[in-house]
């Protein structure tokens, strides 16, 4: 009988999951991969990333939708995963202003089978995705967890501040461990479709125009996808204790249950990244200069100190660097695909 760490990975199928299944298994981690994959974006793309998990022995899929009632507590009862990262979501800030109830269903009612399965089979550390977007109107930056967060813009960012609040009553009712994590601008290779960096990139290659925001005052805490990862790994081992807190900690007075920023913690000017983009495809963007989109924040910034606190110093990729992997990345991925 294997003797290795079992750990669920939700949305494994996804660009975190994705990432993180694969550092798991190659951390010696049995890793359940389960996704629905959903039509959201490309589903190739997502079947092309759970091929590649698959050449692992030690990686299972489960295809399945998390609301699904029932089937992630079954699964937990029977497979008794020590660790659980829950990333399964409906992203995205502009496609919940398209398909709200998709948003329901994916982030509250997914939220809720998991945190049961959670309930029903005790992990050691249950580790959530939530979004700086839930930072909202809050414009004193940089973002701290243990700043205010009561004024969401958009409803994707209500469906994860829900998650929050949500996780922390069961942290408290049951005993869970459980720290959610508040996501910036990741970035790298095997992306999202619908994010910046992606659509650029397509754009950029077919001489088309990109749409700039705000007319380009927009500043981003731009994350490489493996410093994330890297972080996330390390506080794995980290799960929150009532009652001990320590400086600068989001942690509940009432529950094992803590917030934290996961990002470079240094804001990066958009015009910069498209800069970065012409300079890795050597060659210029046709700029469209549009208003600010309904639901979306001129900035974003990190406040990484708990972090750092609790992990230690992180990697920091430069953002050329990055931008130049992705690029180089997507090259490689459409050449083979063609």
């Amino acid at each position: 009988m294997s003797t290795a760490k079992t750990a669920l990975v939700t949305g494994s199928a996804g660009f975190i999951g994705f990432h993180l299944s694969k550092r798991l298994l190659n951390e010696g981690y049995r890793v359940i991969g389960f996704d629905a994959m959903s039509d959201y974006y490309d589903v190739v793309l997502k079947q092309r990333r759970h091929a590649i998990l698959g050449e692992h022995a030690a990686f299972e899929p489960v295809i399945a939708h998390t609301e699904d009632e029932g089937r992630l507590t079954e699964l937990c009862v029977s497979e008794r995963p020590e660790i659980i990262v829950h990333l399964a979501a409906q992203a995205g800030v502009r496609y919940s202003l398209e398909a709200p109830r998709s948003y329901v269903q994916s982030n509250l009612v997914g939220a809720l089978e998991l945190l049961e399965a959670a309930r029903a089979a005790p992990p050691k550390h249950l580790l959530m995705a939530s979004t700086s977007s839930v930072y909202g109107a809050n414009t004193e930056m940089p973002y701290r967890e243990t700043a205010k967060a009561d004024h969401q813009m958009s409803f994707y960012a209500a469906t994860k501040k829900a998650n929050e609040a949500m996780a922390h009553s069961y942290a408290h009712l049951y005993g869970l461990p459980i720290t959610m994590f508040r996501f910036f601008t990741v970035y790298g290779p095997w992306g999202r479709p619908d994010m910046a960096l992606f659509k650029f990139v397509k754009a950029i290659l077919e001489g088309r125009p990109i749409d700039i925001y705000n007319h380009g005052d927009m500043r981003r805490d731009f994350t490489y996808i493996d410093d994330l990862i890297e972080g996330l790994v390390r506080l794995i081992g980290q799960p929150p204790v009532l009652g001990a807190p320590i400086e600068g900690d989001s942690l509940s007075p009432v529950a094992p249950w803590r917030v934290l920023n996961v990002g470079h913690g240094t804001p990066e000017r958009l015009e910069d990244f498209v800069t970065a983009i012409e300079q890795a495809l050597g060659t210029p963007a046709l700029r469209n200069y549009m208003d600010m989109q309904p639901g979306d924040v001129p900035a974003t910034w990190a406040d990484n100190a708990l972090l750092t606190r609790l992990t230690g110093t992180l990697p920091r990729t430069p953002l050329a660097d990055g931008v130049a992997a992705f690029v180089d990345w997507y090259k490689s991925y459409y050449a083979s695909a063609t």
